[in-house]
């Protein structure tokens, strides 16, 4: 994604947005101040992101979605606290929590940052001259945050490694996967949480991305792959124990340890990854449920190690091993044909697929019992 140039970020295209529901509202309905053309009265009491409180600054016009969303994991970043909290004890939470302000924080979302400006995260900046875009806009809202491991694999943008077919064949955003309501912090399955009317906003904020209802999904694409009735004899086979990914993902990203600190020359956070590499492992399913019942699931190293967080305090994860370091993943890497596809035996016999005991450093061992796989799929007999 180009930076903007500083004017681009703030130029009011009023030719553009003055046509727009939102171009017809003065300014100060969401911005606050006072309507003068003296700049400095003007200025008095602005509010340069309304939607960072959004049930005051977008819940006039839009109550159903703001009553969720500050539940939504973009606006929380629970999913961050959910492993936080598993690995450290109540005692440490609150220099978890300076660091967490420091360099975590910086990530959150609102809805403008989606809907009519790039995120504040990745140096903000109107996205069309403040016109709102109902659907934002992939490579400069939603891949310019998840970049690194999912956009560049979406995009093709590793060497000798094609982009996702979606992307690739069909042009798909993401948002062709990941609805407003799963982005928004709306469940799918509506009557999980609306037990009844009275209850409409009573909706429990979620653990983590993978906690709940599986959504998106591909099996609601590819039904007839997944039910086994497209000819394809491993879809028969396998359809309930892997997850498409396993067949279907190719070479992706996995980062080591992460480690955070201030920096002594200019006094801002900065953070360090040991090192990023090139992966493609199946371990077995550390979420294991009725939502996702596969036996093995594509693994990643995740940027997490028991020093991460020492410049704010010493043993502040003393519960380490609580989780995986090589967590579920859903890779953005989709291909039709892939090396694991090419036969049974491509996987079945082949320890270099699979997250083995070997492939895990000393340290690390304890903590991924949950994913290392001791004893290989064996070999099937050539027909």
């Amino acid at each position: 994604m180009a930076p903007l140039e500083p004017w681009e970020k703030v130029l009011v295209n009023f030719d553009k947005f003055g046509g727009t529901v939102h171009g017809q509202m003065q300014c100060t309905v969401c911005h606050g101040g006072v309507q003068a053309s003296d700049k400095e009265t003007a200025h008095s009491g602005l509010i340069a992101r309304p939607s960072e409180d959004p049930i005051t600054g977008c819940g006039k016009c839009h109550p159903d979605t703001t009553a969720v969303y500050p539940n939504s994991l973009h606006a929380t970043q629970q999913g961050y606290w959910t492993a936080l909290a598993a690995r450290s004890v109540p005692e440490n939470y609150p220099k978890l929590e300076v660091m967490f302000d420091n360099h975590c924080a910086r990530c959150h979302t609102t809805c403008g940052d989606c809907h009519v400006s790039q995120p504040a995260s990745v140096g903000g900046g109107l996205l069309n001259g403040h016109v709102f875009e109902e659907t934002p806009p992939m490579t400069r809202t939603c891949t310019a945050c998840h970049g690194s491991r999912v956009g560049d694999e979406y995009l093709g943008k590793h060497e000798d490694i094609p982009g996702d077919v979606h992307f690739r064949e069909e042009r798909m955003n993401c948002a062709d996967c990941h609805t407003s309501h799963e982005l928004h912090g709306q469940p799918e399955n509506c009557d999980a949480c609306h037990k009844e009317p009275e209850a409409a906003n009573a909706l429990p904020a979620a653990e983590h991305r993978y906690a709940g209802v599986q959504f998106p999904r591909c099996e609601t694409c590819h039904a007839s792959a997944t039910t086994g009735q497209d000819g394809i004899e491993q879809h028969q086979v396998h359809g309930a124990d892997l997850s498409c990914q396993v067949c279907h993902s190719v070479t992706y990203t996995s980062c080591d340890g992460c480690h955070v600190a201030i920096s002594e020359t200019t006094g801002n956070p900065y953070f360090e990854t040991q090192a990023t590499y090139a992966t493609c492992l199946m371990g077995r399913n550390p979420l294991k449920t009725y939502q996702r019942p596969y036996d093995f699931v594509p693994v990643r190293h995740v940027p997490i190690s028991p020093t991460s967080y020492q410049y704010y305090g010493d043993d502040l994860l003393p519960n380490f091993d609580a989780l995986p370091t090589w967590m579920y993943a859903t890779p953005h890497n989709i291909q039709r044909t892939t090396p694991q596809t090419e036969s049974c035996n491509a996987c079945h016999g082949n320890p270099a697929l699979f997250l083995t005991p070997d492939k895990v450093t000393s340290g690390e061992l304890e903590a991924n019992l949950k994913v290392i796989v001791e004893e290989i799929p064996e070999l099937i007999p050539e027909p």
